[in-house]
């Protein structure tokens, strides 16, 4: 029997021929473990926040992104793992495919676990703690499941911290990529989709 692996949905959703997603690729065993925020314009445009637990990138859906203000609840709708290799991706979902789109990095960095619990326990009891050390989102950030034990409902929210700040909206000021500088468009462009 084939042994399951965390990202057997994310594989099962998508085609090898047909999307430039990555399936495979292991990170460094020294690295520390990532964060990434992808700006995705598919059917609707929001950001995806993707967490390294478990041997796999956990995601999230965030319509309308992440807040540096602690007042703020953020939806957050948890989606399939992403493989750790998807941490780098940034280009053109074919449309018609799942998720089909353009993705853009909207930040990425390392992350550091703020609890005594491990993030794989904290994934199970529905409240993630961590520290997003970016380069456009810094500080301490909850992830808190809403309703039933398996639900895929979250809230996003910015912790009370010295990078906590009300004035700044970063998901609505940035709109070049963290790493290739380029903008949605430049994106679709270069994937020949403009």
């Amino acid at each position: 029997m084939a042994r399951s692996t965390p990202t057997q949905t994310y594989e099962s959703k998508r085609n090898r021929e047909k999307t430039p997603e990555p399936f495979d690729g292991k990170r460094p065993v020294k690295a520390k473990p990532m964060f990434v925020i992808q700006k995705h314009d598919a059917s609707s445009l929001h950001f995806d926040l993707r967490l390294e637990i478990g041997g796999a990138l956990k995601s999230w859906a965030v319509p309308k992104g992440p807040s540096l203000d602690p007042r703020d609840k953020r939806l957050a709708i948890e989606t399939e793992d992403h493989p750790i290799a998807y941490g780098g991706f940034e280009g053109v979902i074919p449309e018609g495919e799942y998720g089909g789109g353009t993705v853009m990095i909207f930040d990425i960095g390392a992350m550091k676990n703020v609890k005594d619990a491990s993030l794989e326990d904290q994934y199970e009891n529905g409240q993630i703690e961590v520290e997003l050390c970016g380069e456009r989102i810094k500080g301490k950030y909850a992830l808190i499941r809403t309703g039933k034990k398996s639900g895929d409902n979250w809230l996003l929210i910015k912790m009370k911290d010295d990078a906590a700040d009300a004035r700044r909206k970063p998901a609505s000021v940035e709109t070049r990529s963290a790493t290739s500088g380029r903008t949605m468009h430049q994106i679709r462009q270069d994937a020949g989709d403009d």
